[in-house]
């Protein structure tokens, strides 16, 4: 989730048992601590352009790192404002853990997966309830915490907490409706689904995009599940292999690992682009939910003895946002 999303969910748990003499306080440690897990995007490398891939939403986001996380949260923070902060070094720690806790699971709930238990699994999890960025989910939150600090009343941090779930169980029961519509077009088209993904379009719970697996190919559609179900076909585009690669004993072994790599970062969401024969897709992120697009990807470079290259492409046009609008309001 974006950081701001993160932030004021961070705050509202701490929020919720805090007193009327400290709120202030604990909104701030809450949020700063909620965002604090995505320090891991300094985790790269200029050689290796795939190493933020693999170290994004790793430890700092596994749920057993949750307490060490809020103790170095804390001792930055009350290292720097121990003078200001008007509760001790462990009530600091508690609000820290409190806020630092809820990342890793609002995180887990979009479909970039999160290794929530890191170190005993490399599995990225990943619910699909809801986008990456949804102001219907954060701009409640952030008016409800405000108005908590305003009235100085923590019933209104309790109200924001019980939002943020409301919302993510709607998201659920949406991922549902929208699995069982998909399974519908499947038998329509007397297909064989060896795997089928949902995952809510941009900044809403109603239009959501479907992929499902199929003799090889995946089928990529969007779906329409507010009061009337409606379908919005796509595209279909070939499953990745790497014997669909002539070149590909010509690369090196070191971006032959990156294509392993990339490969579970996507998970084995990839194909080619149509357009680049040596450009490899994430398929399940693209402008529009009906079709392949492919925000980013990797390059590949035959005959040369370095890393692959990461290349993206997440510019969205006026066009998109009203075939977007389009699809959610059907007008």
């Amino acid at each position: 989730m974006d950081p701001i999303s993160q932030g004021v969910l961070g705050a509202s748990l701490p929020q919720s048992f805090s007193n009327k003499k400290n709120i202030f306080f604990v909104f701030i440690v809450g949020f700063l601590a909620g965002m604090f897990p995505d320090v891991d995007i300094f985790f790269r490398s200029n050689h290796d352009p795939l190493s933020f891939l693999e170290f994004h939403r790793q430890f700092t986001h596994s749920l057993i790192f949750i307490p060490v996380g809020g103790f170095i949260f804390t001792l930055i923070f009350y290292g720097l404002f121990f003078k200001l902060i008007p509760f001790s070094f462990l009530k600091t720690w508690l609000f820290a853990t409190m806020g630092y806790s809820t990342h890793g699971l609002l995180d887990a709930c979009t479909s970039y997966g999160t290794q929530l238990l890191w170190p005993f699994s490399n599995e990225r999890i990943s619910w699909n309830n809801i986008s990456i960025i949804d102001p219907i989910f954060t701009i409640p939150l952030l008016f409800l915490l405000v108005l908590s600090l305003i009235k100085r009343d923590s019933f209104w941090a309790k109200i924001a907490l019980g939002w943020a779930l409301i919302y993510l169980i709607i998201g659920f029961i949406q991922n549902y409706r929208a699995e069982q519509v998909a399974k519908e077009i499947v038998i329509q088209r007397n297909h064989d689904a060896q795997i089928i993904n949902v995952k809510p379009s941009f900044g809403n719970l109603i239009l959501w995009k479907t992929i499902y697996q199929h003799n090889g190919y995946f089928y990529i559609d969007a779906v329409n599940i507010g009061l009337n179900k409606e379908l919005f076909i796509g595209q279909k585009i070939k499953k990745f292999n790497k014997s669909d690669l002539s070149y590909y004993n010509n690369l090196s072994s070191i971006q032959k690992k990156d294509i392993d790599r990339f490969m579970w970062f996507s998970q084995d969401f990839v194909a080619i682009n149509p357009k680049n024969q040596f450009e490899l897709l994430d398929i399940r992120y693209s402008n529009l939910p009906n079709e392949v697009g492919g925000l980013w990807g990797i390059r590949l470079t035959p005959d040369f003895d370095e890393h692959v290259e990461f290349v993206s492409n997440r510019a969205l046009q006026t066009s998109d946002f009203k075939k977007i609008f389009y699809m959610v309001f059907n007008f």
